[in-house]
């Protein structure tokens, strides 16, 4: 049979023969029948096993693993973000990876904390179409991934510790078949600690094939003073070289902000962030709020997370892809390039195979500052 692939509640009467399933760490191969098999205290099938337990450091574990063709239609995650005093990097240490149809190289390949709009190793409130994040790291996402043969999903502790307790549950369906033109979802972390002067910061290049880009999230660390979102988003689609097919206005703008995101209040500078269906400033900070230690200060480059998802403005691309991004700001002198700490994720779909992602970042320089 031919699915039809739903979008959003008006699809919802609509009969599609799907087969439900979920993943969690009681029926990791998403058997019928299977789930919440373990027992306890409590007796049999009474929450025996809700959890993965003590993730060893370096340990790759298996989150789930499961025979197409089907459709994960959304996932749910939770962590300590803190396995012993000093360690609270714990969203940046774990890594997140998803395979599609027995590929080697992971299509999905991103720290836990940035595929979910959370960077800096810290969690914040997200409210939107694809991601949300609800008190406390109450991780989600609704991007819809197809598979054929089949889909793995494994996370890798890097952190120093064991990780005592991982939650999580992934939902799908299975279908006869899937369409043609189904495409596969992917998704790749970018960090510049220092960007170079003059020089775009690359949030994705690299992408091969036929596709449109779904999303970008940022997390910008400022490092000089002064206006610092008068940076182009620029879009260089099939071939495009010396200049894109699609350059923005500035970086604010691009996450639907306009003149800045502060106002005055009591002679003070305040930032207004917001979280809405397609587009966000969910973070703001210029504290370390996990101070541990009394000799040390809690003061920080300023930090802010930003996202934008191309759901109901896709970019089609038919031969390649690449995304960058300008840091240029303003001043009392006017327009000035500027020098910050970007780090990114970049969400599309596309027809396998993929070119394989560069080699991520060793966790000690995916640390924030």
């Amino acid at each position: 049979m031919h699915l039809q692939l739903p979008e959003g509640l008006g699809a919802l009467p609509y009969l599609t023969r799907g087969r439900s399933r979920a993943i969690n760490a009681e029926n990791r191969y998403g058997e019928k029948g299977r789930g919440g098999m373990a027992a306890s205290p409590l007796g049999p099938s009474r929450k025996g096993s809700p959890c993965l337990k003590d993730i060893r450091p370096g340990e790759t574990a298996l989150l789930g693993e499961m025979e197409g063709p089907g459709i994960i239609t959304h996932i749910w995650i939770t962590v300590d973000n803190q396995t012993s005093e000093g360690d609270c990097f714990v969203l940046r240490d774990l890594v997140l990876r998803m395979y599609w149809d027995e590929e080697e190289n992971p299509s999905v390949e991103v720290p836990l904390g940035d595929f979910f709009c959370c960077g800096f190793g810290k969690e914040c409130l997200v409210n939107s179409s694809a991601v949300t994040v609800v008190p406390s790291r109450g991780l989600n996402t609704y991007f819809q991934m197809p598979f054929r043969k089949k889909a793995r999903i494994t996370l890798e502790n890097q952190h120093a510790n064991p990780i005592p307790a991982f939650f999580y549950q992934i939902d799908y369906c299975l279908y006869e078949e899937l369409p043609e033109n189904a495409a596969y979802f992917h998704a790749s972390f970018r960090r510049q600690a220092l960007t170079e002067i003059g020089k775009d910061y690359v949030i994705i290049d690299g992408i091969q094939g036929a596709g449109h880009y779904a999303g970008t999230y940022i997390a910008l660390s400022t490092l000089q003073r002064y206006w610092w979102g008068e940076g182009e988003v620029k879009f260089y689609i099939d071939k495009d070289q010396e200049y894109p097919t699609i350059c923005g206005t500035g970086m604010e703008d691009y996450f639907g902000g306009s003149w800045s995101f502060a106002s005055q209040e009591g002679g003070r500078t305040v930032e207004h962030t917001y979280s809405t269906p397609y587009l966000g400033y969910p973070y703001y900070s210029r504290h370390d709020d996990l101070i541990h230690n009394l000799y040390h200060n809690d003061d920080c480059p300023p930090m802010r997370g930003f996202y934008r998802w191309h759901v109901a403005d896709p970019i089609f691309f038919e031969e390649d892809l690449k995304v960058t991004v300008q840091q240029i700001g303003v001043g009392h002198k006017g327009l000035f390039e500027r020098q910050d700490d970007l780090s990114s994720v970049a969400y599309w779909y596309q027809k396998e195979p993929h070119n394989k992602f560069r080699e991520l970042l060793p966790k000690e320089k995916r640390w924030p500052r």
